[in-house]
């Protein structure tokens, strides 16, 4: 790489807008990987080779600054052990489970209600306050959520009978809600030894998942096209989108940092339709529209 190359490349990696975009693109392509996965390999499995491989990667490129810091994370280990339990092991497991009963485009959806979810429990269980604009925006948002789920069926929303994987979704959002929530009690470290700690939690606490998913006769170890997925999972999401967002949120804030998020559904909804050829139907886009604009009010009804 020439001189000039190098200098707008180091421009480009270390503008946070970019870093932000980068991060919510793979993620959403989170998306069409988790269908891609239905019947290459099972979805416990995916949870704990997802992680076990993000684990090792950090434990080879950063392992220096893990020796450094690992002692002020060991007397937090309860907190650890919860928060990997709720974010990542437990919200991942629901996950990849509901891809197999779910379409692409429902899965972009819910998990884009997440922010909302963050709100609602930071009110119910922090007592933080919201305005009327912020509960309006919710409002939105949550009918957007059961537009998607319901595939516009009124009677489907009447009689709630909506699909077991959307239900999962919205069971994992709560999950990573509580997660979102309760990381304000993490540990003074690094964001990236706080991660590593979450990421080898995770792999102990997926064994049993694997274990009950073989003994159900349900295991399917990936084939070279599981594998592929695999690597697309524990190196872009897992990785290297994480350490992309932490560095756009110390350079902007989590405020600013948080509209991003947005862009996921957007992202796994169209990725959804332009690999899996999924149909995107008036109701998807109507869904998608309420979900995002509901998170937009609420994030523009956020006191100064």
């Amino acid at each position: 790489m020439l001189p000039g190359q190098s200098s707008r490349f180091t421009a480009l990696v270390g503008n946070p807008y970019v870093l932000l975009v980068f991060t919510t693109l793979f993620w959403g392509g989170n998306v069409p990987a988790s269908r891609m996965a239905v019947g290459e390999i099972s979805p416990m499995l995916v949870v704990l080779l997802r992680w076990l491989f993000a684990f090792l990667l950090l434990g080879l490129f950063a392992r220096r600054q893990i020796m450094a810091e690992y002692r002020l994370v060991l007397p937090h280990w309860r907190m650890i052990v919860l928060l990997s339990a709720l974010g990542y092991t437990g919200y991942n497991a629901l996950y990849y489970s509901a891809a197999h009963y779910t379409r692409g485009a429902n899965i972009a959806i819910i998990q884009g209600s997440t922010p909302i979810v963050v709100l609602l429990l930071g009110f119910f269980i922090y007592r933080q306050k919201l305005n009327a604009i912020q509960i309006g925006g919710a409002l939105v948002t949550i009918i957007g959520v059961m537009v998607s789920a319901s595939h516009g069926d009124w009677q489907v929303i009447s009689h709630l009978a909506f699909n077991r994987g959307d239900l999962w979704l919205l069971i994992a959002s709560i999950a990573y809600a509580f997660y979102t929530l309760k990381l304000r009690e993490r540990p003074q470290c690094s964001a990236l030894v706080f991660f590593t700690a979450l990421a080898a939690v995770s792999c102990v606490t997926a064994i049993p998942l694997v274990i009950w998913e073989a003994w159900q006769g349900a295991l399917i170890w990936p084939g070279t096209k599981g594998w592929v997925l695999i690597a697309y999972i524990s190196v872009l999401p897992s990785l290297l989108c994480q350490i992309a967002y932490i560095r756009a949120v110390g350079i902007v804030g989590p405020g600013r940092a948080s509209i991003f998020y947005n862009l996921v559904p957007v992202f796994g909804a169209t990725l959804s339709t332009l690999i899996l050829g999924e149909a995107f139907s008036s109701f998807d886009f109507l869904a998608l529209c309420l979900v995002i604009g509901g998170i937009l009010i609420a994030e523009w009804g956020k006191p100064k």
